[in-house]
């Protein structure tokens, strides 16, 4: 990249030079800008000054920005690849990173239910705070939504945190010291990555097949320095939808009894796929998380924590201690939505959107290595050589496409699978085929066509 001007300079100047590197090829499509932060300190600007002429760029249509991801060069149309894969990009930028479902009408199904809430003696009540263990009502309902066939959580094992992610981190920080050890998948949620290190976890990877967890992976985990707790997703595993399989949770059951191995099973897309829970093999040892973020609306994020018996107490003083106890408000208004049938409708209706978009995935990226399930809301797509997950991810968000490349969820990076994660619920189902398509021209392209 050429020399920024020193001082606090025009950010118009530092974007146009920015831009003269990209038209000349010295920046190539699909090349990740350095931080905002790290570029001002390298060229002696203001930070803001960075983020302006950032701003700028993105505003000219030379880079796509990412949360979390960064700063990215597009596709140059003036090449002969640009021009091919220009004809087949979306539209508007399409982030399939993030992942929550909606249904049509969705809105209009959740508002009767609040209007008593708007009572000035109801809401008097409602906007009061919330315990841990939410209200005899909110209980009741928790319960009855969770049942599956072959489980239903007793009322008084059920506590509530402001989301499922501090529900997890509720549960594991009652469970482990800091320095314990905790047996994750090999490929594992993101945000439990996260919550590990801020509580002082080592995350363990444990050996996995396509019906699950290996047994004899957890015993030897196990063995080599003794692990704590496990953490688990056995329905609609997230990033590659595997369900394990009813024996192979038997067998992990038997496992962790021996053993005395608690389990945190995270069932938040399970609604998906009711099935029973692994909490009924091994009811006295497994903490289950799960939410209505999903089910309902992303806005609505109360976490739900079934805890085995004897453990409330422990679990209790980890929600307050984290400050993460759920809003008396939205309890109230779960607790209508549940007895009134609307949580278990918008779940019937995102069970068919989930179907409708896999169809597209199977359409769309036929002939690629995909691993899916016909009633998740991702797709876990291993690339063709010689793509790599980054340089791959770098290229769509240079066609304006957002997707999560595999060392997002590996416990282990250097045993990572060339892959990515598709998100499928937040893009409307037109802008979610539009880019299923541009992503399919691209892998099919190769890395070295958007140089030609």
């Amino acid at each position: 990249m050429a020399q920024q001007p020193g001082g606090r300079g025009d950010y118009r100047r530092i974007a146009d030079r920015i831009a003269d590197d990209i038209r000349a090829g010295r920046l190539a499509p699909g090349r990740r800008l350095p931080p905002q932060r790290q570029f001002a300190r390298r060229h002696g600007i203001a930070a803001s000054t960075a983020g302006r002429a950032y701003g700028e760029l993105v505003r000219r249509g030379l880079v796509v920005g990412e949360v979390g991801r960064g700063t990215f060069v597009r596709a140059a149309p003036g090449t002969p690849s640009g021009r091919a894969l220009t004809e087949r990009a979306t539209d508007a930028p399409v982030n399939l990173e993030l992942n929550y479902p909606s249904a049509p009408g969705q809105e209009e199904l959740l508002a009767p239910a609040l209007a008593p809430l708007l009572r000035p003696d109801v809401l008097a009540e409602a906007l009061r705070p919330a315990a841990a263990d939410g209200t005899a009502a909110a209980r009741e309902a928790a319960a009855a939504l969770l049942a599956v066939p072959g489980w239903r959580p007793h009322p008084g094992q059920l506590l509530f945190t402001g989301n499922a992610r501090q529900a997890v981190a509720a549960a594991l920080a009652s469970l482990v010291r800091p320095g314990g050890r905790v047996g994750v998948e090999e490929l594992t949620y993101p945000v439990v990555k996260e919550i590990a290190e801020r509580l002082g976890i080592a995350l363990v990877p444990l050996a996995t097949d396509e019906e699950g967890p290996v047994p004899d992976g957890v015993r030897a985990a196990h063995r080599s320095a003794p692990l704590s707790a496990l953490y688990l997703q056995p329905t609609l595993h997230n990033p590659t939808s595997t369900t394990t399989t009813a024996v192979r949770r038997e067998q992990l059951a038997a496992v962790v009894t021996d053993l005395g191995l608690p389990v945190v099973e995270d069932r938040i897309w399970s609604f998906l796929r009711p099935e029973p829970a692994f909490a009924a093999h091994a009811p006295e040892l497994t903490h289950v998380v799960d939410g209505l973020s999903k089910r309902v609306a992303p806005g609505l994020a109360v976490g739900l924590l079934v805890v085995p018996p004897g453990r409330t107490g422990a679990v209790a003083a980890a929600v307050r201690s984290g400050g993460w106890s759920a809003g008396r408000f939205a309890l109230e208004a779960a607790v209508r939505w549940c007895a009134e049938g609307t949580v278990e409708r918008l779940a019937e209706a995102k069970r068919q959107g989930a179907a409708r978009r896999q169809a597209l995935v199977a359409r769309r990226l036929a002939g690629f290595r995909v691993r899916s399930d016909p009633r998740s809301l991702f797709a876990w797509w291993e690339l063709p050589a010689p793509w790599r997950a980054d340089t791959f991810t770098a290229a769509a968000a240079a066609h304006g496409i957002a997707v999560t490349p595999g060392t997002a969820f590996a416990v282990a990076p250097r045993r990572t699978p060339d892959a990515v994660r598709l998100g499928l619920a937040s893009a409307a189902e037109p802008e979610l085929e539009r880019a299923l398509r541009t992503l399919a021209a691209l892998a099919a392209a190769g890395p070295d066509a958007g140089t030609g």
